[in-house]
């Protein structure tokens, strides 16, 4: 027992790191917008199309099959093949020419992440017991708050020393051989029923019938929306905050990337290990918390982060930041937790794909490109502070939205610990 725990936390540190590379990845371009930018004479617009757009587009397409793969093959495989097509895409990104090859590869970045993250949850869910798995997912999100963190300091330090396109090449290449040993080392849990074989139009029926009946599950098609609509504030400050301290403050670009990453860290650490533990001590006394928790965090991160974009003192902005940072990353292991045990177990991976495309067209393409347009349309009114309002004024839009879901989800559920809703689901949780 004691090697199964051991074993346990191998996985999860594993996955951990898998999310730490992931988002190191997609976010490492924000450090280096304005370079970019400048390099090759493009907009806002443009530039939240390359960080936004061409990610999802392909993240969207390739999503849902990869995670049906992912319900019926080896999960660890599924998770290796992904992180290296992410990172050696990411690795390309430093070799492109112009808008249209540096879009190009970032379609191929969204390839890669788009199989990761389905397999990975579902693999987790099925490692930890239902009363383990918020603070499993606390740690999980460790990942992309550490990822954010160092893409945006190892980033500044080396777009500052060899320039934006090595910095590319040497944060992408290194994942290939991290692919290699998840590979090697993470094995596909024991007792999973294997699928039976079917044809090509049999599979592509019942993944049909397997999409459709996600989008009937009341609680799990809330709680997508609900993630979706909150992570506008958390990609549109991922994404733009190295760009508002550029032009805010006298800063240079290694500079931002060392404070922010060092931001991101102070309040990313304790924010989803703080939400998984609230999550796991709560739902002991009525699951519906798993709903009503990231809700109010969701509302109650945007007056500190007004707070911190209308100072003018550097160190003040970034203690702000950090604290609205932890508020906000409570919202996220109580959430994907929900959204795992809303379905069977053989549905967990196509649950996390479809999530994820309400993550990603809403959270990453949509939201990155109204703050862009909003940026752009407000300038001639408020200089060098339209871009701060934009990145609040969008993520206020979206939170309102995101409670309503929220409740719809909570609406869902039975009262009472650790249940979930009726049906076959609320055996799991």
């Amino acid at each position: 027992m004691g090697e199964h725990r051991h074993y346990r936390k191998f996985v999860l540190a594993v996955i951990t790191f898998g999310g730490m590379l992931n988002i190191a990845d997609r976010l490492i371009l924000s450090i280096m917008i304005e370079d970019i930018k400048h390099a090759f004479a493009l907009s806002d617009t443009e530039i939240v199309l390359i960080t936004g757009f061409a990610f999802t587009a392909l993240y969207v397409v390739c999503g849902l099959p990869l995670a049906w793969l992912a319900d019926r093959t080896s999960r660890p495989l599924i998770i290796a093949c992904a992180i290296a097509t992410w990172s050696l895409m990411t690795a390309l990104c430093g070799m492109a020419s112009g808008f249209w090859t540096f879009f190009l590869a970032r379609m191929g970045v969204g390839i890669g992440e788009s199989g990761s993250g389905p397999a990975a949850t579902s693999l987790l869910t099925q490692t930890f017991k239902g009363h383990e798995l918020g603070r499993a997912m606390g740690i999980y999100f460790l990942g992309p708050t550490l990822g954010t963190a160092a893409g945006l300091i190892l980033g500044g330090v080396l777009a500052h020393a060899v320039g934006w396109r090595m910095t590319f090449l040497l944060l992408g290449l290194p994942g290939i051989a991290f692919a290699l040993f998840v590979f090697l080392t993470v094995k596909e849990p024991g007792g999973r029923p294997i699928p039976p074989k079917v044809g090509v139009a049999e599979g592509m029926t019942t993944w049909l019938a397997g999409v459709r009946a996600l989008l009937a599950n009341r609680v799990f098609l809330a709680a997508s929306c609900a993630f979706g609509c909150m992570i506008v504030t958390g990609y549109v400050f991922a994404t733009w905050l190295a760009a508002i301290m550029l032009r805010g403050f006298p800063v240079s670009t290694a500079d931002v990337g060392f404070y922010l990453g060092l931001a991101f860290v102070l309040g990313g650490i304790p924010g989803p290990i703080l939400g998984g533990y609230l999550t796991d001590w709560l739902v002991r006394r009525d699951a519906r918390w798993r709903a009503w928790l990231p809700a109010i965090a969701t509302l109650a991160c945007l007056p500190i982060y007004l707070a911190a974009l209308m100072s003018t003192q550097f160190w003040t902005f970034l203690g702000l930041f950090s604290c609205g940072y932890l508020v906000f990353l409570v919202a996220q292991a109580p959430t994907v937790s929900l959204i795992q045990l809303a379905v069977r177990p053989d549905e967990r991976a196509m649950a996390m794909a479809v999530a994820m495309i309400f993550n990603n067209v809403i959270g990453q393409a949509l939201g990155l490109f109204l703050v862009g347009f909003a940026s752009t349309t407000l300038t001639p009114l408020f200089g060098t502070k339209a871009l701060s309002w934009a990145v609040i004024g969008i993520s206020a839009l979206f939170a309102i939205p995101a409670v309503v879901f929220y409740l719809i989800a909570a609406g869902g559920m039975e009262r009472g610990p650790l249940k979930m809703i009726n049906g076959p689901a609320s055996s799991h949780a």
